[in-house]
């Protein structure tokens, strides 16, 4: 007996030593906070990476790729049994070959047509689902399309390793190009003044790589599916976007290294898995000799997210740039992505940014990707584009889809209020 309870003591320490984490006092819901983080952790173990593809759990699921067993957990833990709205009809269908989920409110009184946003949900690119019976996106959506009395088109657009960059916008440009069709928007009611495009995380970086598409810019934006987007989406929402993939040491990416729920190291691996690039270049981009200043091109780029101009000093605190003189050329030369602004919208060039509609954007305190969002809204703004930053102090990265039990968040409802509230108002 005694054996027992000093083994379930050890056991229940190792379990404590596991979960905790040092965490800073205004997050929200710490102790939740740690419970979640040490599930995505535990996850991300039992899969490995990509030097432990032959691992037994892989094969015993019948899968071939860590992400993609990654996401098969992530998937099996957020399954959800029912709907939770009785008001809200929902189809799975496809626009132009891409699959889509369509959430649809119930119009309002002597309303005759309804408002509608483009939702592009997160995930590293490789993770989470918009059809799949998730809770996440499922209620997230649900919860829009009722409240708003409005139409949400929920992108499924491949994910990596299926595909890889650019096949992720080319299907966002080609779902949204297809439901903007006067005959689609009147098939669903929908007023085609009043379509806004919006996107969480990786979501949000393709939601802000579409509404740049112009056909006179670069390689990507000669895509033919790009034809009749311009001047059609009355507004942009990005939540906690990932923006730039230039600078790994911006003061957020330096203050939040190892915080819930996108560690640094974690955010550098989507974007080599997004690119289908080499993970030994990681820890050389982890420290900025991706980009150099004798990486042609680089630093010209990195000029436009200075972020000892483009943030305040509340921000920037006692951070200082890391600016390598003598880097890496093997990453941009292997992974020219790296410095294109449709993988990276906030280097895109002034002319695209005083184009864009009324954009809304929403950052959290405790992301690595906080100073991203600031500073794009810090680049609209000097562009002419009328722009709302909403920071929550106490927000951590992927807060805003966790609201039901048990992953239920204060900041998580919180987020989702004011957001759908800015939508409402705007839209």
């Amino acid at each position: 007996m005694r054996s027992s309870c000093v083994l379930l003591a050890a056991l229940l320490a190792l379990a404590a030593y596991y979960v905790y984490i040092p965490l800073p006092r205004a997050v929200s819901d710490p102790w939740k906070l740690m419970l979640l983080d040490a599930t995505f952790r535990s996850a991300q173990q039992m899969v490995g990476g990509p030097t432990q593809l032959e691992s037994n759990l892989i094969h015993s699921l019948g899968l071939s790729h860590h992400l993609i067993a990654l996401n098969f957990i992530i998937v099996s833990f957020g399954k959800k049994s029912a709907r939770s709205s009785l008001t809200v009809k929902v189809t799975d269908t496809e626009f132009d070959g891409v699959e889509v989920r369509v959430f649809e409110g119930s119009p309002r009184p002597n309303e005759q047509l309804r408002r509608s946003v483009v939702y592009i949900h997160g995930g590293g690119w490789a993770l989470a689902s918009a059809k799949i019976e998730i809770s996440y996106y499922d209620q997230l959506c649900t919860a829009m399309a009722e409240e708003l009395n409005a139409v949400i088109v929920s992108i499924e657009y491949r994910l990596v390793p299926q595909v890889y960059f650019p096949e992720q916008i080319y299907d966002v440009i080609r779902a949204t190009r297809y439901f903007l069709q006067p005959e689609v928007l009147d098939k669903y009611k929908v007023d085609p003044s009043r379509v806004g495009v919006s996107g969480d995380s990786a979501g949000g970086n393709l939601a802000a790589a579409l509404g740049q598409q112009h056909p006179h810019e670069g390689e990507l934006h000669s895509f033919t599916y790009i034809a009749g987007l311009k001047n059609k989406l009355k507004l942009q929402a990005l939540i906690y976007p990932v923006l730039q993939a230039l600078d790994f040491n911006t003061p957020s990416y330096q203050q939040n290294v190892n915080t819930p729920i996108l560690p640094r190291h974690v955010m550098v691996k989507y974007w080599v898995d997004y690119f289908r690039g080499n993970y030994d270049f990681v820890q050389a981009m982890i420290v900025n000799n991706h980009t150099s200043l004798d990486v042609e091109r680089a630093a010209a780029l990195r000029a436009r997210l200075n972020w000892t101009t483009l943030l305040p000093s509340s921000i920037r605190k006692n951070y200082k740039p890391v600016m390598q003189t003598t880097g890496d050329a093997r990453i941009v030369q292997e992974i020219p992505q790296l410095l294109d602004a449709a993988s990276s919208p906030l280097i895109a060039d002034q002319e695209v940014l005083q184009d864009l509609p009324k954009t809304y954007i929403l950052t959290c305190e405790h992301d690595v990707l906080r100073d991203d969002g600031i500073m794009y809204a810090k680049r609209l703004e000097s562009a002419g584009v009328n722009v709302t930053l909403d920071h929550f102090e106490d927000g951590f990265h992927g807060c805003m889809i966790f609201t039901s039990w048990p992953t239920n968040f204060s900041v998580g409802i919180r987020t989702r209020d004011s957001y759908i509230k800015w939508l409402d108002q705007n839209l």
